[in-house]
């Protein structure tokens, strides 16, 4: 079978070379709080079956550490390395690393953590350990998932286990061969090292440490560690500035074709008849494969199949959604007349407590609905040979790929090979499978022909898996300078519901947690505190988009709060600070430093401050935004963040994640919406879908806090505070209240 350089070169480790060391994921008994009844079976094993580490790879003196989430630019390959490479005792320069494979080995038990309708900070220790308990379903399912900001949070244990329980292998070989005990070796730099000087390369020990039983080891106190704790070298950094690493366009195979698409560019929609003969025109093209939905165009070149997909004459069958993205908006709010999907807050009376306030408000947010707008557009790679498909893609979701590919090419699973690639951004868009199904079909179609699919902008911008639009009904009181009463109501569709259909073929009922997130779960101490949530009935594609809920509903959230405050006659700041120190200490800690950082209160003349809090997958996070007007258009000048993951594995990955979720955030404030008119997305390109550009990206500064008794998530927490800190700002400045985003609605910004 054709592979790609690097796919081959991970086939033929994998099958002659040699693992060592283990954590029960792989089906040992060692290391039993990882297990679950039925074990797992290493994705690694050499064809004798052994069942070893599925996160070590030791061939003679090179170290390959299996990093199994996606990297889509937030360095998650780098700190899970750094957690068996920090244990193992190797030198940073000896690692290197890949992408595990599809398997349940790689199950990602944080998912589960955020499944209890409880808030994060307010979980007890028995709830806590119930989540953990939880995170055992995520490998009974196989959830190999990258998202919620919880990569480094499944990790944290289960992968340094993986290098203490290689290193204590080894050891004991060591031990043996030298006739002393293992107490007297230690180990640097991938050698164990004994009392009289001698070394023992750990390439010399793995094929016997192999066949041991696997070692109980004891874990590292952080004080004694050398990589974790600091920010170190990239690993993905040099391929990615050299323009050698791989992507899912990347990938170079004999007799390659390229392939576009032609989508229905209704939702819900289907092709009626068309006419291919304008694209069979275009030089270069040499097929058009109808795809039930839409109409994929193979060509000799990229080019050539968009523009043979642009020739072609198509009939649409429409699907039934509203025309407009007002009569979107209209189907939305009649959702607050249904039965509600949730009450996950209802402290006291807020009924009573509202009308017994003589200073009541009751206001209206919105939000739109947004597109990931990844740079790199959705793309894979895929052969059908001799009945097996090999496929390349970036992805969040291995094993969900896998699956949905086998469907599309009428094999199992257990036939179809994914490599994952290196993806141009992700933000929760690449755990759709949409792209992969796409390429598995065009591949089915012509076997035995490499098929690289390629979405063009003006499609992969049609036909995303959107953050929703959703309306927020707010109503609140104060009294004495705090407030008494905080009522929400949100409405809007469900990203749950709809993704995990996509996703398990099956419906979810109940609450959706997600859905009023950000809401909810905030550590305020409001006496009376309502938070319900509505479903609208609106078939709009929604998906996984950076912080979900959390997005819009801390727009709403924290522009209320400052509307509270105003209400109140109190400082936005100290206000929020007078409901949180009781409530949340290490939230009432990041409010503080981002006040002594921004010198809260005093912006320089003809500037003003706003500021916002989310806390948000286990980061409490607070913002600062300050903004100028400079002829007629509004500039965002400076901005501060304060966080608190806990502990804290790289300083120089949490906040760069920091500053990219404030610009994703900021971006999507200032500009960012989808809109419909005739059925279909308005937005076809960047011009359409703007963001903010290096010369109006504010200067910022970022504060990282280790306050937080519990590791929290860092990939998603900087943007929802960033919208709410931004519009807060508007009001400090003009005067005048945004309620509805994007900000460009009303104001004129400098992007």
């Amino acid at each position: 079978m054709t592979k790609s350089k690097k796919g081959s070169k991970l086939g033929r480790i994998t099958r002659r070379t040699l693992l060592v060391g283990a954590v029960a994921v792989a089906g040992g008994a060692a290391f039993g709080i990882w297990q679950v009844r039925r074990p797992v079976d290493n994705p690694l094993a050499p064809e004798s079956g052994a069942t070893l580490n599925p996160y070590l790879i030791i061939d003679g003196d090179a170290i390959t550490i299996i990093t199994p989430r996606a990297e889509m630019g937030q360095g998650i390959h780098t700190t899970l390395a750094a957690l068996v490479a920090e244990e193992l005792d190797v030198d940073w320069a000896q690692v290197r690393h890949w992408h595990g494979p599809p398997s349940a080995a790689y199950y990602n038990g944080a998912l589960m953590h955020g499944a209890l309708p409880v808030a994060d900070y307010a979980m007890k220790g028995w709830q806590i350990a119930l989540a953990e308990t939880l995170g055992a379903a995520s490998k009974v399912l196989g959830l190999q998932v990258t998202g919620g900001s919880t990569s480094t949070v499944d990790a944290y244990e289960r992968m340094r286990l993986a290098g203490a329980g290689a290193r204590e292998a080894l050891k004991a070989v060591a031990a043996d061969r030298l006739g002393v005990e293992v107490a007297q070796l230690r180990t640097e730099a991938g050698q164990v090292l004994a009392p009289d000087g001698t070394k023992l390369p750990y390439g010399e020990l793995a094929a016997e440490a192999a066949t041991r039983p696997v070692p109980q080891p004891a874990l590292r106190d952080p004080s004694q560690w050398r990589l974790l704790g600091r920010s170190l070298p990239r690993l993905d950094m040099v391929a990615k500035v050299t323009g050698t690493a791989e992507f899912g366009t990347d990938i170079k195979l004999p007799g390659l074709h390229c392939a576009a698409l032609r989508l229905c560019p209704y939702p819900g929609g289907r092709v009626a008849g068309f006419n291919p003969d304008p694209a069979l025109a275009v030089p270069g093209v040499a097929h058009v494969i109808d795809l039930e939905d839409g109409i994929g165009v193979v060509a000799r070149n990229t080019w050539a199949a968009m523009q043979g997909a642009q020739a072609l004459e198509v009939d649409w069958q429409r699907g039934d959604l509203p025309d407009s993205i007002e009569a979107m908006f209209d189907r939305i709010a009649e959702a607050f007349d249904d039965r509600r999907n949730s009450r996950m807050r209802n402290d006291g009376d807020p009924e009573r407590a509202i009308s017994d306030a003589s200073e009541a408000l009751e206001l209206e947010y919105r939000a739109p609905f947004l597109h990931h707008a990844t740079m790199e557009p959705m793309s894979a790679t895929a052969l059908l040979e001799e009945g097996h498909l090999t496929l390349w893609c970036g992805n969040q979701a291995p094993r969900l790929h896998q699956e949905r590919a086998a469907r599309a090419a009428g094999i199992t699973p257990e036939e179809v090979t994914l490599h994952s690639t290196y993806m141009g951004g992700g933000f929760g868009r690449r755990a759709e499978s949409d792209f992969t199904h796409y390429a598995a079909k065009l591949a089915a179609a012509l076997p035995g022909t490499p098929i690289r699919l390629t979405y063009s902008r003006e499609e992969d911008m049609a036909h995303g898996f959107l953050r929703p639009a959703a309306i927020a009904r707010m109503r609140g009181a104060v009294a004495d300078g705090r407030a008494v009463a905080f009522d929400a109501q949100v409405a809007a569709s469900s990203v749950s519901h709809q993704a995990i259909a996509r996703m398990t073929g099956r419906r979810m009922g109940g609450p959706d947690k997600g859905h009023v997130e950000g809401l909810f779960d905030q550590p305020y101490a409001i006496p009376n505190y309502r938070v319900r949530g509505y479903l609208a009935d609106l078939d709009v594609p929604v998906g996984f988009w950076r912080a979900v809920g959390n997005s819009q509903n801390a727009f709403f959230h924290e522009c209320f709060i400052d509307e509270l405050a105003h209400a109140a006659g109190a400082d936005p700041l100290a206000f929020r600070l007078a409901h949180m120190r009781d409530e949340h200490a290490p939230s009432a800690q990041v409010l503080e430093a981002v006040a002594e950082m921004s010198d809260w209160g005093n912006p320089p003349e003809g500037r003003a401050q706003g500021v916002a809090f989310c806390h948000s997958f286990g980061t409490p996070t607070a913002q600062v935004v300050e903004l100028a007007r400079e002829n007629g258009s509004l500039r965002i000048t400076r901005a501060w963040i304060a966080c608190d993951p806990g502990r804290v594995l790289d300083p120089g990955i949490v906040r760069a994640q920091m500053e990219s979720g404030l610009i994703y955030g900021l971006s999507a404030a200032v500009t960012g919406q989808i809109t419909f008119a005739d059925g279909m997305v308005e937005q076809r390109n960047f011009p359409d879908y703007d963001a903010l550009r290096m010369d109006s990206v504010p200067e910022i500064s970022v504060r990282i806090l280790e306050n937080n008794p519990h590791m929290g998530g860092v990939g998603e927490p900087g943007t929802p505070p960033a919208a709410p800190a931004l519009a807060n700002a508007v009001f400090a400045l003009t005067g005048e209240r945004v309620r509805t985003l994007p900000l460009s609605l009303q104001f004129d910004f400098r992007v």
